[in-house]
């Protein structure tokens, strides 16, 4: 369990402080907060905690040693073991109880939501090509498919502004050397990302690691815009769509049609 390194600066707030600060504006502080602090939260949390747990130190000795270790008696976990061994007897929490191929949950939401066209929502593991696809009309303008991933110096937009991890970790766009060859585009070239929602310019990286068609560059940059508005980080929100993920409603990521020059 981390302490504060400092206290904090100027008008800097916890998430905690500045979500009561919101619910107290909105006149819901009461039911939000619960009447505890953030810290009056982690100790409620940690007791409910011991109590599944019961050889848990107390709060103040578990925040002094910083850790605490349990070692599975049997020498390790194995997910589903009751189930596996009794599904009868262990149920999981699908509506059949059993692991679940067909979704009885999905095909209800597939049945009653209102979908745009192009959106998918099926009760089996099918692929469909999503918006923005491969076999898009729009890849005549822009016939590569940007594709986001979790990069190993954030998590998501978390530490992205720490230079040393910056300067370890460079932020770059990563191409086929296919593709890179036909735009005469070099391994740390200075290149340009495009679509009709923005551009960004940030260095290659060059690998056979990526299909020939398909870029992919990592989420969670932050937003660096020069006086065009031109961000100069590598933020894959100046890309993406504003149309939501069919199913859980978030941000399309992997689905964006872009071009690629050298700048």
């Amino acid at each position: 369990m981390p302490d504060q390194a400092i206290k904090p600066r100027f008008e800097c707030k916890t998430i905690y402080e500045m979500t009561s600060e919101l619910a107290k504006r909105l006149g819901v502080e009461e039911q939000f907060t619960e009447g505890r602090t953030q810290e009056g939260w982690m100790r409620y949390l940690y007791e409910q905690s011991r109590k599944a747990i019961p050889d848990l130190p107390d709060f103040d000795t578990f925040r002094q040693q910083g850790i605490y270790k349990q070692r599975d008696p049997q020498g390790h976990h194995v997910a589903y073991k009751a189930f596996r061994e009794d599904p009868q007897a262990n149920p999981l929490t699908t509506p059949s109880g059993k692991i679940e191929i067909y979704s009885q949950d999905l095909a209800k939401i597939a049945a009653t939501w209102e979908l745009p066209e192009g959106d998918v929502i099926d009760p089996l593991p099918i692929y469909t090509p999503g918006f923005e696809n491969y076999n898009d009309p729009l890849t005549a303008k822009y016939p590569l498919q940007l594709t986001g991933f979790h990069y190993k110096s954030r998590v998501h937009s978390t530490y992205g502004n720490v230079d040393v991890l910056k300067a370890a970790c460079r932020q770059e766009m990563w191409i086929n050397p296919i593709d890179a060859r036909k735009r005469g585009i070099a391994n740390g070239d200075r290149i340009r990302i495009f679509n009709d929602r923005g551009e960004v310019h940030i260095e290659a990286k060059v690998t056979p690691r990526m299909m020939p068609g398909v870029v992919a560059l990592g989420e969670g940059a932050w937003y660096n815009p020069d006086a065009s508005r031109v961000d100069q980080a590598g933020s894959i929100n100046v890309l993406t769509t504003q149309r939501p993920s069919p199913l859980a409603k978030g941000n399309p990521s992997h689905t964006n049609l872009v071009q690629v020059e050298k700048l």
